[in-house]
């Protein structure tokens, strides 16, 4: 969570600078923001920062200097107010602070601190750093004050810290994302490379428990435990400026959605050499887990569907926050495919690590070059849907189960056929992303637009399905749905539809189809106002959307299909699509 960027060079308009880094990162957290810039002439940090999104703000009443950090916020320790906002200053005002995780003991230091007449003015974990930073820099120099205060500091932090008269920027992580940018007189810091690419190409991913010290002129990075200096190597990032920004669109998150049909067609041309590599560990292995959070875990359960269905085999599912619960049994036999839209999902990460102790093979399938995950597997599979800002995954998601189509087809041997099937639901996205299709789904949020509750049903590929439609609903509209398998209704559910309640059902051209359609049957009995989303009508259902047969590729499109209810739903309803409450789009807290 959290976003972080920093800047040290020869520019004077940092604070600007800096700021329009924020809204790069925003997606990361948008209960409030800040920046402080260190002013050479008045010999002082000046803050600006305010609870809410950075909407219409700016930060042209702060000076001119050439140092400066800012933060987004994703409230952890205390309320969504302006006092609460990053950056935190001590006592004297001459050190300033920004933080992304939670530090977990902060309150034995606070207590000690107040002992000292040290006062405090915010709620949060944060402002404890830079009042330990404070009493430390009393005997020791800046860097070793700001390391020796992270050194106390128990779970997953990253902080970056700054003084006047000191011209440097001073970052530690551990857990947390920093990436350091490199450019010609001056350099950078944020949580997330993408918001590093107006800038530079040039990064590093500092590792858990490494330090940068950032100068105009020189960044240098050692172990924060032994202070031995690491030597580092840059890596060149691979996305364009554009690729970032919205262009026609009036968001992201429509932008992304329209992106999807290229992004496919683009992994079927490219991922069957990976993919054969790939199909050849899980043959070897003895056993095989695909672990996910989010949407990403319902990719990892289709592709549990996919490959017992296309391949004949066996594979392992499991939720990323609950793998490292259940996984005494892994062995140096095992294989473990953890997929990731960010690379930095706190689960995910904590669960390989475990998996990794266990001498299991990691093979990850990611969105992000660089990220943690990306850098301790042993193998990578990148997505390559580009950056995705709207917080609600779309492109990446669809990216996910694209590989897992591959990758199922390349275990049977059959990778081209893959790839045909693939291109057949590149055809179907099209379609459901036609005028028609888009005026059709416009034209059933507007009937469903004030329910209450929604309720999606799905077998086989489309349980899936189902879960994932259900999230983007409740996610961005905030409308209550609940994806359930169809079979289950008669178990509980059931009790839950009454007349009118909008229920959809999603039945392709498989063997699911005639069970799909006795629970749709089943909702309509009980007066449920029932949506099919299907390759043909039929007389039960009360609307229609029509997506067009792509093999097992067809939960593709249906998943397009809930995509564009939901975004309708909520541009209906005149909320913020791009930035759902009380979300963020990397979690990188427990």
């Amino acid at each position: 969570m959290c976003g972080i960027f920093g800047y040290i060079g020869s520019r004077t308009a940092s604070a600007k600078l800096v700021f329009d880094g924020l809204k790069n990162l925003e997606y990361r957290g948008y209960d409030s923001w800040g920046v402080a810039v260190v002013s050479e002439t008045k010999l002082k940090i000046f803050i600006k920062k305010a609870a809410g999104k950075i909407g219409n703000n700016n930060v042209d009443d702060l000076p001119d200097g050439n140092i400066a950090i800012g933060h987004t916020r994703w409230a952890t320790h205390g309320g969504v107010t302006d006092t609460n906002s990053h950056p935190h200053s001590d006592c004297t005002g001459n050190i300033s602070v920004i933080h992304n995780g939670i530090f977990e003991n902060y309150e034995d230091f606070k207590k000690k601190l107040i002992q000292k007449d040290h006062k405090f003015i915010s709620e949060t974990d944060t402002e404890v750093i830079s009042h330990l930073v404070e009493d430390f820099n009393k005997k020791l120099i800046f860097s070793e004050s700001v390391k020796k205060a992270f050194n106390l500091m128990t779970g997953l932090n990253a902080i970056i810290a700054i003084k006047q008269n000191e011209k440097q920027i001073v970052a530690i992580r551990n857990g947390s994302p920093l990436v350091v940018g490199f450019g010609r007189g001056e350099n950078f810091l944020a949580s997330d490379a993408s918001a590093l690419r107006p800038f530079t190409k040039d990064v590093y991913f500092l590792e858990d428990n490494e330090m940068a010290i950032l100068e105009k002129n020189k960044v240098r990075v050692s172990n924060v435990k032994t202070g031995k200096i690491v030597k580092f190597r840059k890596q060149k990032l691979n996305w364009n400026v554009d690729q970032g920004e919205k262009g026609k669109f009036p968001n992201f998150m429509l932008k992304e959605i329209y992106e999807q049909p290229r992004i496919l067609s683009e992994i079927a041309s490219t991922g069957s050499g990976l993919m054969e590599k790939v199909a050849k560990l899980i043959k070897k292995s003895r056993g095989s887990y695909l672990v996910g959070c989010g949407s990403a875990s319902y990719a990892a359960m289709a592709g549990t569907y996919l490959f017992s269905k296309v391949a004949k085999r066996h594979i392992n599912f499991a939720i990323g926050s609950e793998f490292g619960y259940h996984l005494d049994f892994l062995n140096i036999d095992s294989l473990v495919i953890p997929i990731s839209q960010s690379g930095e999902t706190i689960d995910i990460l904590e669960s390989m690590k475990k998996a990794r102790e266990q001498g299991a093979k990691i093979v990850s399938l990611v969105n992000v070059l660089g990220s943690s995950l990306y850098r301790m597997s042993d193998e990578k599979m990148l997505i390559s849907a580009g950056p995705e800002k709207s917080v609600a995954s779309t492109k990446a998601l669809t990216g996910m189960i694209a590989h897992l189509v591959l990758l199922s087809f390349s275990l049977d041997g059959g990778v081209r056929k893959g790839k045909k099937v693939l291109m057949d639901a590149v055809d179907s996205v099209k379609k459901t992303l036609s005028d028609k299709s888009i005026k059709n789904i416009k034209k059933l949020a507007g009937i469903i637009i004030d329910s209450k509750n929604i309720y999606v049903i799905g077998r086989g590929l489309s349980y899936p399905t189902a879960l994932e439609t259900a999230m983007k609903i409740k996610e961005i509209s905030y409308i209550h749905a609940e994806g359930l398998a169809a079979g289950e209704l008669k178990h509980g559910p059931l009790a839950l539809v009454a007349k009118g309640t909008p229920c959809i059902a999603f039945l392709p051209n498989d063997e699911t189809y005639g069970a799909n359609l006795a629970g749709a049957m089943e909702m309509k009995a009980r007066g449920g106002f029932v949506i099919g989303i299907s390759f043909k009508p039929h007389e039960v259902f009360d609307y229609y959307i029509p997506v067009k047969d792509a093999g097992v590729a067809t939960i593709i499109p249906n998943i397009v299909a809930g995509q564009l209810l939901a975004y309708f739903l909520t541009i209906k309803k005149r909320l913020d699509v791009d930035k759902p409450r009380n979300l963020a789009k990397s979690v990188t807290v427990k």
